[in-house]
């Protein structure tokens, strides 16, 4: 009977979730993840699916006991639904972006964190959530309100075309660190709340530790992943297969998962630092394609169960604080984001675009709530002041961001373009009828030669080509093809266009000797009844 209804229960989630999802992206111009909740929210324990279905004479998401309200073999699903999203979220990450623009990203980051962590935390104090600041419900609640949505940011900027603007790369650096420092602190508060169970006093020196350990946890573990990731690649590469690939890197997400909850951490911390260890490999977007399928699938599973854990009565109950704190959080991201950008070089118009960046909410939003929740750290009432905030800001974040960018520049002076050495852009025009042709031969010679293809635009208008360090990006425009690729690569990307250029040149020249197609059609038949073949 479990399995029974586990089964029916996934069903529900997962066609409920796509249908909301796509209502939500297509028709209501808001981010799927969004509808995806709001379908939990409908189908939970505390809505349609408490109801009792007249073929089995009980519901189909009764309500648990205890701090969680699902089952626990649907949340652990979830849990290896989170593990997906933080290593899908790793990987994409430019992590040599990140760098570049870290030291404007990692100050307004850790301003973002700073203010909002104190604003959430006060606001719980104030209205009587906690008992003091350092309680735990506090100190989660000023973790939630510090978690930026990296991908709804990026779609965004990616939409409007300015993800290599100052502000674009200095949103998406600091919305990077803004995720990595809630999953710390997450670390750090569940540690807290471990010792304090049963109404004992913090012991400080214990929080060192903790703090500590899940610090450089995250920190030698992304320099070790770093390091060794062209190693861990060519190892992989010996599979031959990129499906192959990418079950043993997904079981490598799901090991250092293990790993890191052994280690009094979080599960998603061990996911996000596997991913981030790859997203610089030639093998990542590869990855990332690969995962397309699990990830499209356990994904929504994640978000539904999450809505899922709405108490509406409770919810009632706690509006007016939930409104207060999604405001005080919203305010904590447009304080501290946006005055440590005015000091480092941007203008008032650039400090609210980065800080109009940073509002938005989700995925690890919806997964340190969830953690806080499922730890008895918060009730199902202020989990549903969580998924509260997270609407608010999710709604409100996308028109102000792209309302920003309309005018002039965001920066006083042009910011220093870090990068070492110039690009190189090689142009090649084409007609139109042999355009499309020459770019599939590209793609194709460039993966002869062992290298990743990936294309970044559905229509293939835009590709990015790796192996190890070499990056290249392939762009047709207006007729012609443009390689973009680092000096030191030219001549490499030079002889494989010569080579494939030669090659057509070859081809078109023995089609114009072909005789004409009645003459051709005529001499094969006199072949066939003559059983000539030469």
């Amino acid at each position: 009977m479990h399995m029974t209804r586990l089964v029916l229960q996934l069903a529900a989630i997962l066609i409920t979730a796509r249908i909301f999802g796509l209502l939500f992206e297509r028709y209501a111009k808001q981010p799927r993840v969004l509808g995806e909740i709001v379908a939990g929210m409908i189908i939970g324990p505390y809505a349609l699916g408490g109801l009792a279905l007249p073929f089995v004479n009980s519901p189909l998401f009764p309500a648990m006991p205890g701090n969680m309200p699902v089952s626990s073999e649907l949340y652990a699903i979830a849990t290896i639904a989170s593990i997906v999203l933080l290593f899908r979220a790793g990987l994409e990450t430019d992590l040599s972006m990140f760098l570049r623009y870290s030291v404007v990203g990692s100050l307004v980051a850790l301003g973002g964190v700073i203010v909002s962590f104190i604003f959430g935390a006060g606001i719980a104090v104030l209205c009587g959530k906690a008992e003091s600041f350092m309680d735990p419900v506090a100190l989660l609640l000023g973790t939630i309100s510090t978690a930026t949505s990296v991908g709804l940011t990026a779609r965004i900027l990616s939409e409007r075309r300015k993800m290599s603007s100052p502000e674009g790369v200095t949103i998406l650096a600091g919305a990077v660190l803004d995720d990595v420092l809630g999953i710390i602190i997450l670390a750090v508060v569940v540690g807290i709340a471990k010792l304090t169970t049963g109404g004992g006093e913090i012991a400080w020196g214990k929080v060192a530790i903790i703090a500590g350990k899940a610090f450089g946890f995250w920190l030698a573990f992304t320099v070790f992943g770093i390091l060794m990731a062209p190693r861990i690649t060519r190892a992989l590469k010996l599979f031959r297969s990129n499906d192959a690939v990418a079950v043993v890197v997904f079981g490598l997400a799901l090991f250092f998962a293990g790993l890191s909850e052994r280690a009094g951490l979080a599960m998603i911390i061990g996911a996000y630092v596997t991913g981030l260890s790859l997203s610089q490999t030639d093998m990542a977007h590869e990855l990332c394609d690969r995962l397309n399928g699990i990830y499209g699938m356990l994904v929504p599973v994640f978000f539904c169960v999450m809505g899922m854990m709405v108490n509406f009565v409770e919810l009632k109950g706690a509006v007016l604080f939930g409104l207060a704190y999604s405001a005080v959080a919203i305010l904590g991201k447009v304080i501290g984001c946006g005055l440590p950008a005015l000091g480092l070089g941007f203008n008032m118009r650039g400090a609210f675009r980065i800080a109009a960046g940073m509002l938005p909410r989700g995925e690890v939003t919806m997964i340190i709530a969830g953690i806080g929740l499922s730890s008895g750290i918060i009730t199902s009432e202020l989990f549903s002041v969580a998924v509260m905030t997270l609407f608010v800001a999710s709604i409100i974040a996308p028109p102000i961001l792209i309302n920003s960018f309309k005018g002039g520049s965001g920066v006083r002076s042009q910011l220093a373009d870090k990068r070492q050495e110039s690009l190189k852009h090689i142009e090649l025009e084409f007609p139109r009828g042999v355009l499309q042709f020459m770019r599939l031969r590209l793609e194709q010679a460039f993966r002869n030669e062992e290298f990743f293809v990936h294309r970044i635009e559905s229509n293939g208008e835009v590709c990015q080509i790796r192996k190890e360090d070499i990056v290249i990006t392939l762009t047709v425009e207006d007729g012609r093809i443009i390689l973009t690729t680092a000096a030191k690569n030219e001549q490499l990307v030079r002889l494989l266009v010569l080579e494939e250029v030669l090659e057509l040149k070859d081809l078109l020249e023995s089609v114009e000797k072909m005789k004409k197609p009645d003459s051709m059609g005529h001499d094969l038949l006199a072949q066939m009844f003559t059983g000539d073949s030469d």
